[in-house]
């Protein structure tokens, strides 16, 4: 066992342990159980690299021009400085996450997850430099590993980094949800269904009608995921602890946002007011907004496809595929489990919102100390969507089938087919034709045939999808119909 102290005390620690006291006193206070999101801790291990990177040519920089003045500023050497950028190197890469113990859910704006990293990384620099970890007076979690940072601008700036990689994820994977819904569309074109308004037999229509609706919800969820980047792509990476840059190089300030640019591959820029950036989070309260509203999406899409699959009807218009046996009691029961995913994890992802929106709220002053939440809520509403997207993709909508025949038959028996006539029959007649259907448990056809409310091969014209599918009737309509009157 090693003994580490700070401020307030010691602590003893395994002798091969990367973490350090500030670690074990976040994982002391704050006891809940809830993982760091392992990419959270990749992005920060990109940008200490980043800092590392810039700090390195600070001191290249000063050594040239400025060798008398390098002295005062106490920076590391370079062989520290190499030690420290593997070492983030490593962190970028997910390696020593074993080692990060704080939680997710903590107080103290992210101190802890930046103390966590601070220490992993200071002590495999010291392994690697053929130190014993805790040898602080070589590379120190906090005056080394933390040169020109502050958590204030690290931990955020991580956080959109975080964010934006996976906005790109979830980016191809809506698309691809799009594109099945538009094979949907296409495949279905003409096939005749009832539509319904209120759960009640409405008009006739098609299925393609149906599925081109979920078809461009899902294209303006593409297209606002497209652009949800732009609304975070700034950052206060360099501000330090309130944006100000106090107690950094100007030169510094300047260069770490292009080496956090070039590290990710990212379109990062420095915001022009860094305290801004550092106090205000309704930009993350935006992005998750399009995260709702594709949830939202997402789960009327669902929605209707296990109503119209479920067992209310005898005969399914719609037929979901199956994927796992529904009971454990009712033989050969199954049930719309992937619709049952995403409306569950649909709603998790309004709780998100509600989260997010009113601890963005809780901001004071110059920070936001719930930023810590407010990340972990963020992102698991960005993975729960890429999976729900997947799972739709992959386990229904790719097979889901259509009996178009069924759809044809219970179109022809409803009285909603006759919206369709009523302009060339009046709204009366057509009631007629609709209440003798009803009665007489008829389709169109053979109601049509007992009342002569119009002619017989005018009727099967006027009801097919090419007819259905026009955006109203034109006058050329009404001349081509005009003796279809009795």
């Amino acid at each position: 066992m090693r003994t580490e102290k700070d401020f307030l005390g010691e602590r003893q620690l395994p002798d091969d342990a990367l973490y350090g006291i500030h670690s074990m006193r976040a994982a002391e206070n704050f006891p809940d159980k809830t993982t760091f999101d392992h990419d959270w801790y990749r992005a920060t291990g990109k940008v200490k690299k980043a800092c590392y990177n810039t700090v390195v040519m600070f001191r290249t920089a000063m050594e040239k021009e400025h060798p008398d003045l390098l002295p005062a500023l106490r920076l590391p050497s370079l062989a520290q400085l190499n030690a420290l950028i593997t070492a983030a190197t490593e962190v970028a890469a997910g390696d020593h996450f074993s080692h990060f113990i704080v939680p997710a859910i903590q107080g103290g704006a992210g101190t802890s997850i930046n103390m966590n990293i601070n220490e992993i990384i200071a002590n495999r620099a010291l392994l690697i430099l053929n130190k014993k970890p805790g040898d602080y007076s070589v590379i120190d979690p906090t005056e080394t590993a933390n040169i020109y940072q502050s958590t204030n601008d690290v931990i955020p700036t991580a956080l959109k980094v975080t964010v934006m990689e996976l906005l790109q994820t979830l980016e191809n994977a809506v698309n691809s949800t799009r594109k099945e819904t538009e094979k949907l569309e296409k495949r279905y074109r003409s096939a005749l269904r009832v539509s319904f308004t209120q759960l009640q037999e409405a008009v006739p229509g098609t299925y393609g009608q149906l599925f081109s609706t979920y078809n461009d919800a899902l294209s303006r969820d593409w297209w606002r995921m497209s652009k949800a980047s732009e609304r975070i792509r700034q950052v206060n990476l360099g501000g330090g602890a309130t944006g100000t840059g106090i107690s950094i190089p100007r030169y510094y300030i300047m260069e770490v946002v292009s080496q956090l640019r070039r590290i990710t591959g990212l379109p990062l820029s420095q915001g022009e007011n860094l305290s801004d950036i550092t106090a205000n989070q309704d930009t993350l309260v935006e992005v998750h907004a399009i995260l709702k509203a594709h949830a939202v999406n997402l789960e009327k899409i669902v929605s209707d496809l296990r109503l119209l699959s479920s067992g209310l009807k005898e005969k399914k218009e719609v037929v979901l595929p199956e994927r796992q046996a529904g009971s454990s009691i009712m033989p050969g029961k199954v049930n719309p489990v992937i619709p049952e995913f995403v409306i569950s994890a649909a709603h998790e992802i309004y709780s998100n919102d509600q989260l997010i929106t009113s601890l963005a709220g809780q901001g004071n002053l110059e920070l936001n100390a719930c930023l810590p939440s407010i990340g972990h809520a963020m992102i698991r509403s960005l993975k729960l969507l890429t999976s729900m997207n997947r799972s739709l993709t992959q386990h229904l909508l790719g097979g889901l089938k259509i009996n178009e025949e069924i759809a044809s038959a219970r179109l022809f028996r409803s009285p909603a087919i006759t919206t369709a006539i009523s302009p060339l029959t009046g709204y009366h007649k057509a009631a007629e034709l609709a209440r003798y259907m009803a009665a007489n448990d008829l389709d169109i056809f053979d109601a049509n045939a007992a009342l002569g409310t119009m002619a017989p091969e005018k009727l099967k014209k006027i009801i097919t999808a090419e007819y259905l599918l026009k955006k109203g009737f034109t006058i050329n309509d009404l001349k081509e119909f005009n003796e279809t009157l009795s």
